[in-house]
């Protein structure tokens, strides 16, 4: 029986000194670790959580000069749906428009930008969303969530 011979190819988008890869090599989980271990939306990170988190995810690393400096992940099925979450810029790069070039990368992923659902949730940052095509729920009756 012959092997199957994996042809791994990752996303990737350049601008200027800034990189946007979904390589799983690229994602410094001793950063990424560190911003969300302060993030308020999650307040119970181990590192076995984030770990994990990311291990089943497509992460999008956001580096400059190969360091990370942002990211967001998202969970899908590829098919339907995907959540976008986790995403940050550390705060001496922000207001430059990489958090909304990093949320336009992850919207033109081949396999994403099909999708008939990309969801998010969000505690502060409506504005910066809606100003990338997000809306707010149409039917919130229609939403349900069972929240541990």
């Amino acid at each position: 029986m012959k092997a199957a011979v994996l042809n791994v190819s990752y996303f990737l988008r350049e601008r200027n000194s800034f990189v946007v890869s979904t390589d799983p090599g690229c994602v410094d989980t001793d950063v990424v670790f560190g911003f969300l271990a302060q993030a308020k939306w999650w307040t119970e990170l181990t590192r076995e959580s984030l770990d994990r988190a990311l291990r089943n995810s497509l992460c999008f690393s956001l580096m400059e000069g190969g360091r990370q400096i942002g990211l967001a992940r998202v969970i899908t099925d590829y098919v339907t749906y995907a959540y976008l979450c986790d995403v940050y810029i550390e705060k001496k790069r922000r207001g430059q428009g990489l958090g909304s070039w990093l949320v336009r990368c992850v919207l033109e992923h081949p396999d994403l930008k099909h999708l008939k659902r990309v969801a998010l949730i969000t505690h502060d940052a409506q504005a910066f969303y809606l100003g990338l095509d997000f809306h707010y729920v149409s039917h919130p009756d229609h939403y349900m969530e069972r929240h541990q």
